[in-house]
């Protein structure tokens, strides 16, 4: 290698650390200086929280005191998710508690009901949530009203449950609303009342839980029991002092499947507004711990620095209340139609991947078929993308789903094999490669609404994620820019290409670890993944030793935009701020342990794995046994193009560590090999047909690249 192309490396490395520093300079222009949360004046506050509580539910006939609140308030959609796949009333109500996802610690159904104590009452058994549960911050919002001096009152048992302090007490309790009146209420400035007649008829059985089915009650049941908490709310609303702040929460499940809820407020100026959050950064959703920063913020009370959500806040003003209703019961709708099918999609995608390389192993031995295995190579990779462009699309149903997606799919893959480029070896691996990669930086740059609602993304309702770049994302994004960058470099060989595919995958990097991706583990991965791809393209060795150096360097980007972050005001952070200060506290070891965990259960998961497997297998036989695996195509695919053998071996790496960093795990490096191994044997295939010969023995190169 000529040593103006190692100078260059090593000035592309240069303005990969330049481009980063100033993504980070530029994100702390915008940081603000720390704060606890900021008070205001004080005010009046009333939280009714009615589990189980859907938009679909709320009509003027059968709920007109609900109707006629959300009617005269900003509303929005609430994520309920607090640790398990659906939440309990006594998990959604300790969660308010606790300003952080709270569980119970087992399978649960309604909160303890307190014993009364006077004018107050205790929860019974309480510390053990604290002690034994591991649930620390549990009476989080009581200690920090009864600490500002901010008296409560808890009506129901839910109610109690998130005013008690950390010894389970709240000082004023009653079972129902019939025995407040208006002078009780303006004793205290903050209320809050359980409205559990909706959801009790789900948890009615013995052992008191959720039920295991979607819905258990037949409709005329429902409406019964929507009546009577509609008339439980109504006493309370009669009787609230004027002036009062409001927040209706649909606070909890009522089945198998969660949903979005509802979340109401009103106050002066809020009356047909969007309502959402930072914590989301989406104008209509918010998600449970945004109510406790909320209650804390209407009152005029410092939020603590544990408390993850945000307060609520007004978005843009509706055309009408009826047209803002039927888009939130349609954002639920979607994501359900989503939700439903995600199962079978990733079933069939694993059906097919493994199916191709049977197919195509079978034929490329024999010599046959060879257009037609680079036909559905190509068609295989373009199929992923088709998940986030669909929601370019209006959908609401299963066919418009996945017709959009089939035109979406049919469209790459014309593109890719219709166009000049198509005699060409690299030209379909650079079209896919380039249209999953710039859909996604567009993505990014535009508020990632393309993956919120997605296969290969992320659902409201399932509350992983609501912005950024999901686990998933960042593995097609990585491949995606690797292997077009990895084209230029074929173009331009030396150091224009080597600064390219530094340049650009420093860009996305950034790109995912910034704020607009709030990608932890990806970055993590995405530099080593781009060093590796870069030394090798300059001739030099990569050990195992500069391996684990470039995941360092990876390690230490991250920690930077985390640490940037976690200087924004808690109600601003991420979760990238969010685990620096679990770093402080000590709590990072119980997130690491927990992430561990969930990246190995991914191994055992029987649509990920299949893809690996096979995708691994074939990959490994096809370079350890050229001719007989495949016709020599992969050694001819790296004869045409040693850049691409880089670009392979670089996002490689970028999955394989993505997958141990991820709580995601297989899935990571699964969609990785899932992009780049089809595209692979398409480049090589085109390469033997325009050589008209194979190319033995090349392929084991790669087994010396990185001793």
């Amino acid at each position: 290698m000529r040593s103006r192309e190692v100078i260059g490396v090593r000035r592309a490395l240069v303005v990969l650390a330049v481009l980063v520093g100033q993504a980070i300079l530029g994100h702390a222009l915008f940081i603000g200086p720390a704060s606890a949360g900021s008070a205001r004046a004080e005010g009046r506050v009333a939280l009714l929280g009615v589990p189980g509580l859907h938009w679909n539910d709320l009509t003027p006939s059968d709920t007109p005191n609900l109707w006629a609140l959300a009617r005269s308030s900003a509303i929005g959609s609430l994520s309920v998710r607090t640790v398990g796949n659906v939440t309990c009333p006594y998990d959604g109500w300790l969660t308010v508690s606790a300003g952080t996802r709270s569980a119970a610690g087992y399978a649960c159904g309604a909160p303890p009901r307190p014993e009364q104590r006077g004018a107050g009452a205790v929860i019974p058994d309480y510390r053990y949530l604290i002690d034994v549960a591991g649930q620390r911050t549990a009476g989080t919002l009581g200690e920090t009203l009864k600490a500002a001096g901010r008296c409560s009152i808890a009506i129901g048992p839910g109610a109690a449950l998130a005013l008690a302090d950390q010894q389970g007490a709240v000082a004023r309790y009653h079972a129902s609303p019939l025995q407040v009146k208006t002078a009780d209420l303006e004793q205290c400035p903050m209320v809050a009342m359980d409205v559990d007649d909706l959801v009790q008829p789900y948890l009615a059985g013995e052992p008191d839980r959720l039920p295991k089915v979607p819905e258990k009650l037949p409709a005329a049941e429902r409406r019964d029991a929507l009546r009577l908490a509609d008339t439980k709310a109504g006493a309370l609303l009669s009787v609230l002092p004027a002036g009062t702040t409001v927040l209706l929460a649909g606070l909890a499940d009522h089945g198998s499947v969660p949903h979005l809820r509802v979340v109401a407020l009103r106050e002066p100026g809020a009356e047909g507004r969007v309502l959402g959050a930072a914590s989301t950064r989406r104008d209509d959703i918010s998600i449970l711990t945004d109510l406790t920063a909320t209650v804390l913020d209407k009152l005029g009370v410092a939020v603590p620095s544990t408390v993850v959500g945000a307060p609520l806040r007004l978005g843009e003003r509706a055309a009408t209340f009826e047209a803002l209703v039927e888009r939130l019961r349609s954002a639920d709708a979607t994501a359900q139609t989503m939700r439903s099918a995600k199962a079978a999609y990733f079933t069939a995608l694993a059906v097919f991947q493994v199916l191709f390389y049977v197919l195509a192993f079978l034929l490329l031995r024999r010599r046959k078929g060879l257009p037609w295995v680079r036909r559905a190579a190509v068609a295989l990779a373009a199929l992923p993308v088709t998940s986030f462009l669909v929601n370019l699309l209006p959908w609401d149903n299963h066919l418009e789903l996945f017709g959009g997606m089939v035109a979406w799919w049919a469209a790459i893959t014309a593109l890719a094999l219709a166009g000049p480029w198509r005699r060409r070896p690299l030209g379909p691996l650079a079209v896919v490669a380039a249209v999953t990669a710039l859909t996604l930086v567009g993505d990014l740059l535009t508020g990632t609404t393309l993956q919120l609602n997605s296969f290969m993304g992320y659902s409201a309702e399932q509350g992983a994620r609501y912005f950024g770049l999901g686990n998933i994302p960042f593995a097609l994004l990585a491949t995606g820019t690797l292997l077009a960058t990895t084209v230029i470099a074929h173009r331009w060989p030396g150091k224009i290409g080597i600064a390219a595919i530094v340049v650009l995958g420093a860009f996305a990097m950034v790109l995912g670890g910034s704020g607009m991706g709030s990608d932890f583990g990806g970055v993590i991965a995405f530099v080593p993944g781009i060093a590796v791809t870069a030394l090798i393209l300059s001739g030099k060795r990569v050990s195992l030793w500069k391996l684990g150096a470039f995941c360092v360097a990876g390690g230490v980007i991250v920690m930077g935009f985390a640490w940037l972050n976690y200087l924004r005001p808690p109600a601003e952070q991420s979760h990238l701020g969010r685990f620096v200060g679990q770093v402080l506290t000590g709590e990072a070891v119980e997130v690491i342990w927990r992430k561990f965990l969930a990246m190995i259960s991914t191994l055992a998961n029987p649509n990920l794995m299949p893809i690996v497997i096979a995708a691994v297998v074939f990959l490994v036989y096809a370079i350890l046994r050229p001719e007989q695996a495949s016709a020599g195509v992969v050694p001819a695919a790296f004869e045409h193009s040693p850049a691409l053998r880089a670009g392979l071996i670089g996002t490689l790496v970028s999955g394989v560590v993505g997958m141990l960093v991820n709580d995601s795990g297989a899935a990571v490096l699964s969609m990785a090999l899932a992009l780049a191994v089809p595209l692979l044997l398409a480049t090589g295939i085109g390469a033997l047909r325009r050589d008209g010969e194979s190319a033995p023995g090349v392929g084991e190169q790669l087994a010396g690249v990185a001793k």
